[in-house]
């Protein structure tokens, strides 16, 4: 690897500021498994709050200097420019080195994780190479909820056994509009649900929401 070149993973993120009191250079480095993070130590970027201090200084004296004070701040301020990649790319060299001290390349998935992440033991990423007492416990886990699922599919299935589904129902009160849930009368108003639509003595039409057959005058 020559100097000009930077060998990083996608797994960082650019804290660094050009200008004024906060100028300087850090970088933070996340695990690709659990997401937690590392940032680099800050390193201070002098020529950035040089050009923040001239800034200031020229505008509070623009009546004084004018366009000369304007372009001697232009003129830093492109300096300053200059020098800030160079300066950038050194400190990112000296972090990506000292992530390297916190990080680990799995060979196989190619990420880099964190040491908690990391199974030493094989050489390999937990994504990869998962920590074997932790898949015992979480597969006596999924075995325990597996049973007692089959268990209640099991006691549903006997209580389903005893449910009419031959019984009428109504599931919206045609009187009221209130769900009924498969009850036998409206819990909104009361009203009987489900009834039948033909007399059950003489066979003839009953009108919704009689109580007695206009022809025979059974109850219905």
């Amino acid at each position: 690897m020559s100097d000009g070149e930077i060998y990083f993973s996608n797994n960082y993120r650019d804290l660094c500021e050009q200008n004024g009191t906060g100028a300087g250079f850090q970088f933070e480095f996340s695990c690709a498994r659990c997401y937690d993070t590392w940032r680099s130590a800050f390193r201070p970027y002098t020529a950035g709050r040089v050009t923040g201090w001239v800034d200031r200084a020229v505008s509070s004296a623009w009546g004084a200097f004018g366009r000369a004070g304007s372009e001697a701040s232009s003129a830093l301020g492109g300096i300053v420019g200059a020098n800030w990649g160079p300066a950038k790319d050194n400190a990112f060299k000296d972090a990506v080195h000292d992530a390297a001290a916190h990080f680990n390349r799995c060979p196989r998935c190619t990420h880099y994780v964190c040491g908690r992440c990391w199974n030493a033991g094989q050489g390999l990423c937990l994504n990869c190479a998962p920590d074997t007492a932790a898949e015992v416990a979480a597969a006596a886990q999924r075995g325990l909820n597996d049973a007692a699922s089959q268990s209640a599919y099991e006691a549903g299935s006997s209580r389903g056994a005893a449910y009419d589904v031959n019984r009428p129902t109504q599931l919206v009160c045609p009187q009221c509009r209130t769900e009924t849930h498969g009850a036998r009368f409206c819990p909104g108003c009361g009203y009987r649900l489900a009834q039948e639509d033909t007399c059950r003595s003489c066979n003839a039409q009953l009108p919704q929401g009689a109580a007695f057959c206009p022809d025979c005058g059974t109850r219905r």
